[in-house]
């Protein structure tokens, strides 16, 4: 199959195909699209056309043609024991941010740097004269962002349990993750110092998702610790070394630098600042560094600890100072000879992936009619959403849980999103497009808070994931009208008619069914035909004024504007109440 890259464009289909670029033009007219030479073209014109020629064809996307890690085969002389890297993961509130704390203070308290203030999405602990390296992943939205860029990161996923909850949708959630990366698990049971801790009900529940406990026989090791005093940490960092001794992790410190990017964010003082954690090789102050399409000469490194550094070995996490921009979570890093090569590189997959936008927009195109279609009907609502988050890798995670909402009823457009605060600009896009603005871990600049109150836009700030995505469902369902259900009330037949000089035609009647009520509507049905539906102008039972008949007795009414009442027809009474819909 020949392969062809996603966006390209009519002239680059034609050579690939090995056809006349007039042929394609002609072919793509007969689809009922015009194209020139150069229009880029959608994925699935490029298949129809592909198919109308009988050739066999593959598309090909940057993300996929990653540049492929190469596989380094380094003598196994050259290579150093490097340390593991341990990513947490599991169900929100189990405990897996204080367990992160709590190995740090350990570190701290054995006399190691000072308090880590640094947020750089990654640390080191040391435990006997070894390291172990801890990333800090937002959620496992993140993990999974960095997976689909096909880094392989973590060498053992730590899945948390708190003991007195038992297994929650996350933590199979956490457990499909390592599953599908192929990451050795290992089950840390939290809060076992919390009365109604049960951590025998903990490895049942596991068990039944096919990972068994050591102690049973299987092959998952769980350990049993408390953040809250600090119970069984050692234990854990001694696990985390003897399931990592058996994959032989190593390293070759002297070759060229690369690795991966765990986070990166927009520091208002220092610029781009991109954490990597450096997989091989040494990464040194001065190197020049391509990670997808930024690149960047390396002109500051700190530790995790803020520390300057000179130079960064295998398994070591960095923050590296200049980057031309932020990068994405995951993407591979790597050194290269000279700036001049770095940006070349950079620049070919940053056109490589603006061509491909264009491409996929385009293919929205037609669906974007549609939508707008739909709107003009009324039975489709737009909720236009500006994103901000303090780090890239927040931000990805945010837009996958959006676009998780059901959007069946109401579609969720995401008009812009952007890493740092939220600033004024901000405020007047949301304005202008009608947006409402998400910040997460981010908040309001002073004008821009000043001009969201000017221009009446919703600012919210969240600091948890789930909740963002439940207050927008709740939002959505808002957008919805609520429909109209019809409650009867009850039926009477027409008697009698008769005329009243003052208030027009009498109906003199009998309920058959429920009751009749003043405050109700009427519909007046003739032979299975309605006739006429409004309001009472007056109820009456004898000579009073009344609020309801009940059923089998007698009264007399007059339907408001409306006086060819014969006998025989019949009354129905009935009320509308409305009722929310929800998104499903």
């Amino acid at each position: 199959a020949t392969k062809v890259n996603s966006g390209a464009t009519v002239r680059e289909v034609a050579e690939s195909l090995g056809l006349a670029p007039a042929e394609i033009i002609k072919k793509l007219m007969t689809m009922g699209e015009m194209a020139t030479l150069t229009q880029t073209l959608t994925d699935e014109s490029i298949r129809t056309i592909a198919d109308e020629f009988d050739r066999k064809l593959e598309i090909v996307t940057a993300a996929e043609e990653e540049p492929e890690e190469p596989e380094f085969s380094d003598a196994d002389e050259d290579l150093v024991e490097r340390p593991p890297v341990v990513t947490i993961m599991g169900h929100v509130d189990h405990g897996k941010t204080s367990l992160l704390d709590a190995i740090r203070e350990t570190e701290v308290a054995a006399g190691e740097a000072g308090g880590i203030t640094q947020h750089i999405g990654a640390y080191q602990v040391h435990h006997d004269g070894k390291s172990i390296t801890f990333l800090d992943t937002p959620g496992h939205a993140a993990f999974t962002a960095m997976r689909a860029r096909g880094a392989k990161v973590t060498d053992v996923a730590v899945i948390v349990v708190a003991a007195d909850d038992g297994v929650m949708p996350q933590t199979k959630e956490a457990i499909d993750h390592a599953r599908a990366a192929e990451v050795p698990m290992l089950i840390a049971v939290n809060k076992i110092d919390k009365e109604g801790a049960n951590p025998e009900k903990v490895r049942s529940e596991l068990a039944q998702e096919g990972i068994s406990p050591e102690e049973w026989g299987g092959d998952t090791v769980f350990v049993e610790v408390s953040a809250k005093t600090h119970e069984g940490l050692d234990n854990l960092l001694d696990m985390i070394q003897l399931v990592t001794e058996l994959e032989e992790l190593g390293a070759n410190p002297d070759a060229p630098a690369s690795g991966n990017v765990i986070e990166s964010q927009l520091d208002p003082g220092r610029g781009p600042v991109v954490t990597v954690l450096v997989q091989r090789g040494t990464l040194k102050i001065g190197d020049s560094l391509v990670a997808g399409p930024q690149w960047g000469r390396v002109r500051a490194m700190h530790d995790f600890t803020g520390k300057r550094v000179e130079a960064a070995g295998p398994g070591m996490p960095v923050e590296v100072l200049g980057f031309d921009g932020v990068s994405l979570a995951g993407e591979f890093v790597q050194a290269v000879e000279n700036d001049r090569r770095a940006r070349q590189l950079a620049q070919e997959r940053a056109t490589r992936l603006k061509t491909e936008a264009l491409a996929r927009r385009q293919a929205r195109k037609i669906s974007l009619d549609e939508v707008f279609a739909r709107v003009q009907e009324g039975d489709i609502k737009e909720l236009n959403i500006v994103l901000k988050a303090d780090v890239a890798g927040s931000l990805e995670a945010l837009q996958d849980e959006i676009a998780k909402v059901p959007q069946e009823r109401v579609a969720i457009n995401i008009i812009h999103s952007q890493t740092g605060g939220i600033n004024e600009s901000d405020v007047m896009l949301a304005s202008a497009s009608e947006a409402i603005i998400i910040g997460f871990n981010v908040r309001p600049l002073a004008d821009a808070r000043r001009a969201a109150e000017r221009e009446g836009v919703d600012i919210r700030s969240y600091s948890v994931i789930y909740k963002i995505t439940e207050d927008l469902r709740n939002a959505m369902e808002g957008l919805l009208e609520a429909l109209e259900v019809e409650v009867a009330v009850g039926e009477a037949e027409v008697k009698q008619t008769f005329k009243a000089s003052k208030v027009g035609r009498i109906a003199g009647g009998i309920v058959t069914e429920g009751k009749a009520t003043r405050t109700a509507s009427v519909r007046l049905v003739r032979e299975g035909t309605v006739i006429w539906t409004g309001k009472l102008g007056s109820l009456r039972r004898f000579k009073d004024n009344v609020q309801e008949v009940d059923e089998g007795q007698e009264f007399g009414v007059v339907l408001e504007g409306y006086a060819d009442v014969k006998e025989e027809d019949v009354l129905e009474f009935f009320q509308t109440k409305q009722v929310e819909q929800t998104l499903e």
